[in-house]
């Protein structure tokens, strides 16, 4: 038996997995990733997944367990390290969890190729070139802070933004601008809206910006201009991302990953457009790619993958 983790910035799934690629047991928790969540709380999350896949199995016979997770740069901080090694080893597990990367867990969710490059946009963004189905180079990704252009927060937060300039300029809010007040509970008419709505999204964790992201996708499709633009935006910055991560003349897969790149979001069609020429795939679950990662580890190549999360 093994186990796969995807421990994301909203939510962390895990899967208990037999040798023969059957699905035994399901976990889900809070957010996952260190980066942004409080270290102890990211760990807590992921060894609640964890203890809920096995919810009626052996922990000790877990042969493999793999953990894709955004923020794994966290882990080289001896201190974030032994959080997480604490919060592990409560577990008994048979197996010492491996962290990788939640791109390699999302390349290894779509192909069993071991090179291409592989885009998450979800809550937060990266690009990255993987060989033998390891990271060997990333764009992006450097966090709600210093970047994640394209991402969920992104989106949600150019929707904050513009809707900003708006009342401070024309005051002519559109689907978009009323649809953002009308989520942070402000009334477009209250007096002093503008300030309201930079308290109430200062009142939460920065990555609860992504919110408002899927308000952009229904404005968009209302023909609101500045949504539209939003989504232009976010396809150039998440199309630019996979072309750094690729050398000339490549023709390795693409994986496209996340929430933000999915079959059904505008971002995920404008960005397949944009790699027409190229050999496009969608990630189908980021946790099946863990899963499967920690099979290779377990059973070797030739392991079968788990093809559905029940």
């Amino acid at each position: 038996m093994v186990v796969g983790v995807d421990a994301g910035g909203t939510a962390s799934r895990a899967l208990a997995v037999a040798a023969d690629g059957r699905v035994l047991g399901t976990g889900g928790a809070g957010g996952g990733n260190p980066n942004s969540h409080p270290p102890e709380r990211a760990a807590a999350a992921i060894a609640e997944a964890i203890a809920g896949a096995l919810t009626g199995l052996a922990p000790a016979s877990v042969l493999a367990c793999v953990v894709g997770m955004a923020g794994t740069s966290k882990l080289t901080d001896p201190a974030v390290a032994a959080e997480f090694e604490r919060a592990w080893g409560r577990l008994g597990l048979g197996a010492r969890p491996r962290p990788v990367s939640d791109a390699e867990a999302a390349f290894a969710s779509a192909t069993a190729e071991p090179d291409g490059t592989v885009v998450v946009a979800g809550t937060g963004s990266i690009a990255a070139r993987i060989r033998k189905r390891h990271l060997a180079s990333v764009a992006g990704g450097y966090g709600w802070l210093l970047g994640d252009e394209g991402s969920g927060f992104w989106i949600g937060r150019q929707a904050v933004r513009t809707t900003l300039d708006a009342l401070y300029g024309s005051g002519d809010l559109g689907p978009l601008g009323r649809a953002v007040l009308a989520e942070a509970g402000v009334g477009p008419a209250a007096p002093g809206a503008a300030h309201r709505l930079i308290t109430a999204a200062n009142a939460e964790p920065p990555v609860r910006l992504a919110r408002f992201a899927p308000l952009v996708s229904a404005a968009a499709d209302d023909g609101d201009p500045v949504a539209g633009r939003i989504i232009e935006q976010a396809a150039d910055a998440l199309t630019r991302l996979a072309l750094a991560t690729r050398e000339p003349g490549e023709h390795t897969p693409v994986v496209l990953a996340g929430s933000v790149l999915g079959e059904a979001s505008p971002v995920g069609t404008l960005v397949r457009e944009r790699l027409s020429g190229l050999p496009v795939l969608l990630s189908a679950d980021g946790v099946l790619g863990a899963a499967w990662l920690a099979a290779v580890d377990a059973f070797g190549e030739h392991a079968p993958r788990p093809d559905r999360v029940p």
